[in-house]
C-alpha cells in the first residue's frame, strides 16, 4: 500500500510533470530541466540526513513508522499544490514551480526514506525480504499502471477541455487516496529487527563504514545509472507520443500494457530467484531491458504493434529488478552490521535514495537540455531535428544507461552463500542476548 501511495505521485511526476510544466503551465523546457536538476540535487542532500535522524529516532511505534504517520498529510497537500496552476506571470510561475516542487520533494523524502528502510527491519531473513520486495514492487507498479491508464482520461473528463483544471482535479483525487494508503501502511506494519544493544551514536563511524561497504557502493552507482535512465525516458514518453507518433491518446494503452507486463515481471521474481542468482539475473535482465529501449529508435513510430512488442519485452525484463535490488540493499545493511558491528539501516537506504535522486535529477536535466538543443517548441509542429531529438532521448540514451547499470552489477560480490553466512552469524551474535533473563 505504501508503494502504491508513493507511485500515485512519483510516477505522475515522472510521466507528466515535465510535460505539464512546458505544455500546460507555460514554462520553457530549459528552465524546467534546470529547476529539476537544482532542486533535486538539494533535496538529495536531505536523504542521508533523514536516514541518520531516523536511525536515531526512538518512539513507541519504532524508528521508521512514525514518519509515515507524520508525513502523510503534508505529502498529499503538496502533491496537489504542484498542479494547482495559479494565475501568475512568467516569473511568478517559475517561482511557484520552484517553491512547490522543492517542498514536495522534502515531504517525499521525510516519508519515503523511513518507509524504504522499514523493509530492512520487518524481517531478518533475506528470503523474507526478497518476498516482501516482490509484493512491494508489484504494488508499486500497480500504482504506475493506475497513473498511466487513468491520468489522461481523468484529465480530459474532469477538465472539460481545460487541461489545467483536468490536472488539478485529477491530482486532488490521487492525493486523497495516497494519504489514506500511507495511514493504512502505518497501522498494519511492525518493526522487528533491532540495532545491537551496545551500539552508541557515532555518525562519523557510520559514514566511514558505509564508505567501506563494497557491495553497497556498487549498488550506489547502479541506482544512479538506473534512475538517470528512468528520469530521462519516462519524462520523454508523452512527448514521443504527442509529437513523433502524432497521437497523445495512444500513450494510455501503451502505458497500461507496459505496466501490466511490468507487474507480471515483478510477480515472477520469486520464480527467477529460485533458479538463478540475483547478481546474474540483474546483469541479464538489465541488458535485455536496455537493448529493448534502444531498439525503439529504429522502429517507425507509427508501427504501433512493434512499439507494443518492444515495450512488453523491455518492461517484463525490468519487472523483477526493483524487487531484487532493494532486497540487495537490505543485505548490505546486514553485511555492514556483520562486518563493522554497527547497524545503520536508515543511512544505508537513505544514501541509496540519494543516489537515485541524483540520477533522476541528471536524467530530467538532460531531457530539458537536449530538447532545447534540438529545437523543441511546445504545442507546435516539430522540425525533423526536434523529432530526432525526442526519439533519441526516448530510446538510445536511456537504453545505454540501462546497459551500463547491468555492467556495474559485475562488481557486486555479495553472493547468496555469503548472505546466508551473514544471516547465520548475526543470529548467533544476538542469541546470547535473547537468553539473558529479564531483571525482576
Amino acid at each position: 500500500m505504501g508503494d502504491t501511495a508513493s507511485n500515485f505521485f512519483f510516477q505522475a511526476f515522472n510521466l507528466f510533470l515535465f510535460y505539464y510544466y512546458t505544455d500546460v503551465f507555460g514554462l520553457s523546457a530549459a528552465s524546467v530541466g534546470t529547476m529539476m536538476l537544482f532542486t533535486r540535487v538539494l533535496d538529495a542532500v536531505l536523504d542521508p540526513l533523514t536516514g541518520i535522524v531516523a536511525d536515531r529516532t526512538q518512539t513507541r511505534w519504532g524508528k521508521f513508522r512514525p514518519y509515515i504517520l507524520w508525513g502523510a498529510v503534508p505529502y498529499g497537500v503538496l502533491g496537489y499544490l504542484m498542479f494547482a496552476n495559479p494565475s501568475l506571470g512568467p516569473t511568478g510561475k517559475l517561482v511557484y514551480a520552484y517553491a512547490t516542487y522543492s517542498l514536495m520533494w522534502v515531504a517525499y523524502t521525510a516519508i519515503n526514506i523511513p518507509y524504504s528502510a522499514l523493509m530492512g527491519v520487518m524481517s531478518a531473513s533475506s528470503e523474507d525480504r526478497t518476498s516482501l520486495s516482490t509484493y512491494r514492487f508489484a504494488c508499486a507498479f500497480t500504482g504506475s499502471f493506475l497513473i498511466g491508464s487513468l491520468t489522461l482520461p481523468l484529465k480530459n473528463w474532469l477538465g472539460g477541455g481545460d487541461p489545467a483544471n483536468g490536472f488539478r482535479y485529477t491530482m486532488a483525487i490521487f492525493a486523497v487516496i495516497s494519504v489514506a494508503m500511507f495511514l493504512y501502511t502505518f497501522a498494519r506494519t511492525r518493526e522487528r529487527v533491532q540495532s545491537p544493544v551496545d551500539q552508541g551514536a557515532s555518525l562519523t563511524r557510520d559514514l566511514a563504514n558505509l564508505k567501506h561497504n563494497g557491495p553497497w557502493l556498487v549498488l550506489f552507482f547502479v541506482a544512479f545509472l538506473t534512475m538517470a535512465n528512468v528520469g530521462l525516458r519516462n519524462a520523454a514518453i508523452i512527448y514521443y507520443f504527442k509529437y513523433n507518433v502524432g497521437d497523445e491518446s495512444k500513450f494510455t494503452l501503451f502505458s497500461m500494457v507496459g505496466s501490466l507486463v511490468f507487474i507480471a515481471g515483478a510477480l515472477s521474481t520469486k520464480l527467477f530467484v529460485g533458479r538463478f542468482s540475483r547478481r546474474k539475473l540483474m546483469i541479464v535482465l538489465m541488458t535485455i531491458n536496455g537493448a529493448a529501449m534502444a531498439a525503439f529508435f529504429f522502429v517507425d513510430p507509427h508501427n504501433i504493434v512493434m512499439l507494443h512488442v518492444l515495450n512488453c519485452i523491455g518492461t517484463f525484463s525490468a519487472g523483477p529488478t526493483p524487487a531484487i535490488v532493494w532486497s540487495m540493499y537490505a543485505d548490505t545493511a546486514d553485511y555492514g552490521e556483520w562486518r563493522f558491528r554497527r547497524r545503520s539501516t536508515g543511512l544505508v537506504f537513505s544514501a541509496a535514495v540519494f543516489s537515485q535522486k541524483l540520477g533522476l535529477a541528471v536524467g530530467t536535466w538532460l531531457l530539458g537540455t537536449l530538447l532545447t538543443y534540438f529545437g523543441f517548441v511546445s504545442n507546435a509542429v516539430q522540425t525533423p531535428k526536434a523529432l530526432f531529438g525526442i526519439a533519441l532521448v526516448f530510446s538510445i540514451l536511456p537504453g545505454l544507461l540501462a546497459i551500463l547499470s547491468g555492467l556495474a552489477i559485475f562488481f557486486y560480490k555479495l553472493d547468496e552463500p555469503q548472505v546466508k553466512r551473514v544471516e547465520r552469524e548475526l543470529a548467533e551474535r544476538k542469541a546470547p542476548a535473547a537468553l539473558v533473563p529479564a531483571a525482576v
